[in-house]
């Protein structure tokens, strides 16, 4: 029986939603961290990462730069207007912020080119082998998983995760002064926006999702979720560690030769 949830505390407090939802984002922490915690990061920050790996980087996270606002519009095509209150809720979030990602495809394509690959490279060859597990997992959940499957996996897990490790690489100085003055502040407007406005946007999504589950749901629809947030953040550490795989087998080759 659905039992409505509404948020009695601050937004961007865990304790201000229901159990259930505490339990499930606690469960999926360890996976998270490791997103964080990838190598990619701090290679990334330190300016070790070799050519080829900023290239998988930037080219292979281009597809799902490039459809995220589609994934959205999906999980839109799921609603209807005044059904319920988890409907609507989910609605006006969605149609304002498929508008704020307009501009994002554009942004990172600055970025590419700030670090010095080629946004042609990007708009007309093929993404890396092998980068093509985030986009397509989207793609499959937006498409044909609930409502609120689609927003955890997406909006929630990755929106979150994505601005945490952006505001990681926007706080260096090291890595932003290593952009030319005069193409810096385009270079690293994507990284400044997501490292910003996404520490609302996850728990927004968070309390969509809340919403429309309700207090008490099912424990199979919560374990659900909660694999699905999981397939997201494994998804986000497969890509990562695709990006610098030739990295890590150039410094095997180095330390054989040694």
């Amino acid at each position: 029986m659905y039992t409505r949830f509404e948020r009695n505390g601050p937004l961007t407090e865990l304790a201000s939603y229901p159990q259930w939802a505490q339990d499930m984002v606690s469960d999926c922490e360890a996976t998270r961290r490791k997103v964080l915690e990838h190598e990619i990061w701090a290679r990334m920050i330190a300016l070790e990462l070799d050519d080829e790996s900023t290239y998988n980087f930037m080219a292979g996270l281009w597809p799902f730069i490039e459809r995220f606002p589609s994934y959205m519009a999906l999980n839109l095509l799921k609603t209807r207007y005044g059904r319920s209150e988890g409907d609507d809720k989910a609605r006006r979030w969605l149609v304002r912020n498929i508008r704020v990602e307009q501009n994002h495809a554009e942004y990172w394509l600055d970025w590419a080119e700030g670090a010095g690959v080629p946004r042609e490279d990007l708009l007309r060859k093929p993404a890396p082998a092998g980068t093509d597990g985030l986009y397509r997992w989207c793609e499959e959940i937006s498409s044909h998983g609930s409502l609120a499957a689609g927003m955890a996996a997406t909006n929630y897990a990755i929106e979150g995760a994505t601005g945490d490790w952006a505001h990681l690489v926007y706080a260096s100085e090291k890595y932003c002064d290593s952009f030319a003055p005069d193409v810096r502040a385009a270079s690293l407007r994507w990284l400044k926006l997501h490292a910003a406005y996404d520490d609302t946007h996850p728990w927004e999504a968070l309390e969509i999702v809340c919403t429309v589950l309700g207090s008490t749901p099912l424990a199979a629809d919560v374990a659900h979720l909660r694999e699905c947030i999981e397939r997201s953040y494994m998804c986000m550490i497969l890509l990562g560690d695709r990006c610098i795989r030739t990295h890590r087998e150039g410094q095997i080759l180095e330390g054989v030769a040694a």
